[in-house]
């Protein structure tokens, strides 16, 4: 086997035009890892922000990286080595996963490359019935929603609030979830529909139809109608966009309610959710191959299904990455490894 592969590497921060293909070194693998022959890549917002250096966070915060370095976490593949100690997985297996997250958050986890060093642990076996495509594009997001909705799967320390993540009840309740036809908003308003509750969905209106689909009680197009104004009592609202005025989905929860912001940093209104008894949490999602290997059955029988925006090769990643900056984005992008 050759020493080198083609990959994605950063030589240094800025827009899609610096991420470069190129040859680079073919990771070797240490104890409880396995060597995936990557067939896709999942694209997620940490590798834009990583990209982009962080900018949107104060600057001793920001990654004070070592070039080069490839990004991504996400991917669906074939087991091509194994280390000597790991016995889950073997040589051929078909796996996918969401690879050293967060730990790699800062310094980027190498999925966008023919082959990556995969801890064992952020492995589980890919579904059977879907494509490599759909497979990538799946870990992260998933996970994101199963974490906050049903199970955190982990007893790590918050890093966004002094107390554990817990999720609530949701059958029966109504559930709103803000960015509903985005990577984790398709998925978490799946998920609280398995589980009983009365979805409203938050999106564009290209997204009414998909999300019909998905069996989703009220559909809301953000563009049209204020969210505020003519939702009242929810449960619980998920929001899975951030940025600023978090605070107003307050106003549409119950007292005694809750609020799980995937991003958030800039939420102001901790002190007025204090006052109606209204729980305000979040949490970090965080690599799990067993977890994956449970969702594995909901993908393989299509009680959650994976939305896929666009496809390019991995050659083509900075035309991937401009397709996020073009915004709209349904769903999930992929590239593709021959």
């Amino acid at each position: 086997m050759s020493e080198t592969m083609k990959a994605v590497r950063l030589h240094a921060f800025g827009g899609p035009e610096v991420l470069t293909y190129e040859d680079a070194p073919r990771p070797e693998i240490q104890p409880g890892e396995v060597l995936v022959r990557v067939r896709a890549v999942g694209l997620n917002p940490p590798d834009w922000y990583l990209r982009d250096g962080y900018r949107a966070l104060p600057p001793e915060w920001r990654p004070d990286a070592d070039f080069p370095l490839i990004l991504g976490t996400d991917i669906s593949g074939v087991v091509e080595a194994t280390a000597a100690d790991v016995t889950r997985f073997r040589a051929g297996d078909e796996v996918y996963g969401m690879l050293r997250f967060p730990e790699g958050v800062m310094t980027g986890s190498g999925a966008y490359a023919e082959y990556v060093s995969a801890p064992a642990a952020h492995l589980a076996h890919k579904p059977a019935g879907l494509d490599h495509i759909h497979a990538a594009a799946a870990p992260m997001s998933l996970l994101t929603a199963w974490q906050f909705l049903v199970e955190p799967g982990h007893d790590a320390a918050n890093p966004f609030q002094d107390v554990p993540h817990a999720p609530v009840e949701l059958e029966g309740r109504t559930v709103l979830v803000n960015g509903a036809g985005g990577g984790v908003g398709h998925m978490a308003a799946q998920v609280a529909k398995m589980k009983g509750a009365r979805v409203i969905a938050v999106a564009s209106a290209r997204n009414a139809a998909k999300l019909g689909e998905f069996g989703v009680d009220q559909f809301i197009d953000y563009r049209e109608t204020v969210v505020e104004e003519v939702v009242r009592e929810a449960d619980l609202v998920l929001d899975a966009v951030g940025g600023p005025r978090m605070e107003r989905f307050l106003e549409v929860i119950r007292p005694g309610g809750a609020l799980f912001l995937v991003n958030p940093l800039g939420f102001e209104g901790h002190a007025a959710a204090a006052r109606r008894g209204i729980s305000v949490s979040s949490t970090q999602v965080r690599s799990s191959g067993a977890q994956l290997a449970q969702l594995a059955t909901l993908l393989d029988r299509r009680t959650v299904e994976v939305v896929i925006d666009s496809v390019f090769p991995l050659s083509d990643a900075s035309r991937a990455h401009r397709r996020v900056a073009e915004g709209g984005i349904q769903g999930k992008i992929v590239l593709t490894v021959c």
